[in-house]
């Protein structure tokens, strides 16, 4: 059952023909001027909600769901996000079984389940998921009525050297799955996604759920298009879906190939933080808790068809990161730029990416940790993580840049 309740929404349409008016166009550069310079965070924050009050346009229905799970399977579980998506499931709701679905690859590890791995209502599944019999078995046997597929190859720059990968990882994998829910009638299917589907952004104007997806690079493109494959499962046979899109996430059990864990890593080894380009990109970090705590609520409150993001107000550049990191872990140092170093960009960087949440608000959610606090956390973490917490090793991803190719590449260069 659904109740309507009616709020105001954020919303990026604009009615103009040409999308932009003279006064967003004027905004749109003055923000990468800003952004440029190097502006501060609390003064990014006063632009960005001057812009919301902007694109307050008209009311629209939100729609609170009621859905109550038994046995849950969390694909990639042993994973960074699903890990502690995992961990909130087990212990706040032991009436639920939790069935951890992972292949253990590099980026994962099954010290991320510690803390439930005694649990009786949690049960961990090494496989593959372009392995439909294992797919179908496991659904079977474990009477599971509900799915969050957070299973995916993630890092940007490997997308960029080993794209093939991410197409049968992120795209025929949740193919599989989607077909398999299909087939055994699953009852609520939550297909995790990232706001880079949206493409850079250059403006003020938060994306909303409805806006058009214009992925930039092979990795948000791959995501792009396993949505439009889930979706089109819901439109065509029903298939109960609800999709997320998420801002960068930060915490505990994150493998440090991603920009706060490698810094730490990086600073407390002796090395500089590497900078892509010269540090101007922007991004939202979410604390990892926080989002979790956003899956308890739209697994329970959620709307089939929906897509909802999952985001919040903390932005900053690559660079005010890396100057934030620095004075948290060398204090006596009065200059932060003594351990920060340019290395070459991206083949190519997104500016910017910026959504709204109002949606998910109207369920009850709202980031609770602050930026400050959670960082903290983070780095206290990091300071004490094994190094085999990651089979091939804590540190094996510090290197500004990765080098991995996909075999599938290599075969190509040679031929040619």
């Amino acid at each position: 059952m659904s109740r309507r309740i009616t709020d105001a929404l954020t919303h990026s349409r604009l009615v103009s023909d040409s999308g932009v008016s003279q006064q967003e166009q004027a905004n749109g550069k003055k923000r990468k001027n800003q952004l440029s310079r190097g502006r501060e965070p609390e003064k990014r924050h006063s632009a960005a909600m001057s812009g919301v009050k902007k694109q307050k346009k008209e009311v629209k229905e939100v729609l609170v769901g009621s859905y109550t799970p038994k046995n849950i399977m969390v694909t990639g579980g042993a994973g960074f996000i699903a890990s502690h998506v995992v961990i909130q499931l087990v212990k706040q709701f032991p009436e639920y079984k939790v069935v951890c679905f992972d292949k253990l690859d590099y980026c994962s590890s099954l010290k991320n389940l510690n803390e439930v791995k005694d649990c009786p209502n949690f049960k961990f599944i090494k496989g593959n998921l372009l392995s439909a019999d294992l797919i179908k078995y496991v659904l079977e046997t474990e009477c599971i009525d509900t799915i969050i597929h957070a299973a995916a190859q993630t890092h940007v720059d490997n997308s960029f050297g080993n794209s093939f990968a991410f197409t049968e990882n992120n795209v025929m994998g949740s193919h599989v799955l989607v077909e398999a829910a299909k087939v055994h009638g699953i009852k609520r299917f939550i297909h995790v996604s990232t706001d880079e589907v949206y493409g850079t952004v250059g403006d003020d104007i938060r994306r909303v759920e409805t806006d058009v997806l214009e992925p930039t690079n092979p990795y948000a493109a791959t995501k792009a298009a396993a949505e439009n494959i889930v979706k089109s499962y819901y439109h065509s046979f029903k298939l109960p879906v609800i999709i997320t899109r998420g801002n960068n996430v930060f915490g505990p059990h994150q493998f440090p190939e991603k920009v706060i864990p490698k810094f730490v890593r990086r600073l407390l080894g002796g090395m500089p933080c590497c900078i892509h380009g010269d540090g101007s990109n922007s991004r939202h970090y979410i604390y990892v808790g926080d989002v979790a705590a956003a899956f308890m609520t739209i697994l329970h409150k959620g709307v089939d068809g929906e897509t909802y993001n999952i985001g919040c107000e903390t932005e900053f550049t690559n660079l005010e990161v890396a100057q934030r990191l620095v004075k948290a872990l060398k204090p006596d140092c009065s200059d932060p730029k003594e351990h920060i170093s340019f290395v070459g960009d991206r083949a190519f960087n997104d500016v910017r990416y910026y959504i709204s949440s109002d949606k998910l608000h109207q369920l009850g959610w709202a980031p609770k940790m602050s930026f400050e606090e959670g960082l903290q956390k983070t780095i206290d973490w990091y300071a004490k993580v094994s190094p085999d917490w990651w089979e091939i090793g804590t540190d094996s991803a510090l290197a500004p840049h990765p080098e991995l190719k996909s075999k599938v590449s290599d075969a190509l260069q040679t031929k040619l």
